[in-house]
């Protein structure tokens, strides 16, 4: 009678072992499947069914490690390690869930999603999605690690951080100060404006007297060059009249030249602007 190892050798027990193994609702199969390991990369699996396998024991081991993170008595350092833990299982979620995803399966990050904005706007427990803070990276605290020492500090800070004043506390703190209704009460302003108003006025008289001296000098000058031009004009009147004597033509009006006529109609004009501004 053969030996088992000659019997297992046969080419009948052969074929029979691999027809179990490509049969998945076989024993054999379904024992190599609970035994075959979950590889470290999503995208080494190729079968939508068993990415699936996979998350699913993926979301048995974050249970578990939820369930035990419960209990405060496990101490600090376990504490930290099983937080730790579930983080990182949660992260390896999501890259399965990236890959079923690729394979042609649901979208299970965005259901996931979806699931926790509506919890956060239902108000409902934490328990089992931990608590993060805003730029942390997604990392969540969970059960007992929410009260180890400095974590409930970094919540209330941050919490503090996120509380925003409403209209009605805005308003609680507006007083008639805000509005400038008692800034003439204690007398300060009220003397304070006087001094600068004071300095301004006398600014202003500085300005004006400046400004009469500086006209009255002009109207001086140009009545000074006026007279001289008008002696011009004589003086040469008086040698053309002795020239016009000598030549037997003698002038009864004495004619100006353009200069002189430019020059008085320029002072005339000056005169009736500053009698205009007076």
């Amino acid at each position: 009678m053969a030996r088992p190892e000659e019997k297992a050798q046969a080419m009948l027990n052969k074929w029979v072992r691999m027809r179990d193994e490509s049969d998945p609702t076989s024993t054999l199969s379904r024992s190599l499947l609970h035994n075959q390991k979950r590889p470290h990369l999503a995208s080494k699996c190729e079968h939508r069914a068993d990415a699936e396998r996979f998350r699913n024991q993926i979301i048995r081991e974050i249970s578990d490690k939820v369930a035990k993170i419960q209990n405060e008595g496990l101490g600090e350092h376990a504490i930290r390690d099983l937080n730790d833990g579930i983080n990182k299982l949660i992260r390896e979620k999501y890259h399965w869930n990236r890959r079923i995803r690729e394979l042609g399966g649901k979208d299970y990050n965005r259901e996931e999603r979806r699931a926790m904005a509506l919890a956060e706007q239902e108000g409902g427990d934490h328990a089992a999605q931990g608590l993060s803070l805003k730029g942390s990276g997604g990392y969540r605290y969970f059960g007992a690690a929410k009260d180890l020492p400095g974590v409930r500090e970094l919540f209330a800070r941050h919490a503090a951080k996120l509380t925003k004043r409403k209209r009605g506390d805005v308003y609680k703190y507006i007083t008639p100060d805000y509005y400038g209704l008692r800034d003439e009460e204690d007398g300060v302003l009220l003397e304070l404006e006087s001094g600068l108003a004071k300095e301004g006025q006398k600014k202003l008289k500085e300005c004006r007297d400046g400004y009469d001296v500086e006209v009255k000098q002009q109207q001086q000058h140009d009545v000074v060059s006026s007279q001289n031009a008008l002696y011009a004009t004589d003086e040469s009147d008086g040698d053309s009249d002795d020239t016009a004597l000598e030549n037997g033509i003698e002038a009864h009006i004495a004619v100006p030249s353009q200069e002189v006529v430019a020059q008085v109609l320029l002072q005339k004009k000056k005169e009736a602007l500053l009698s205009r501004f007076a």
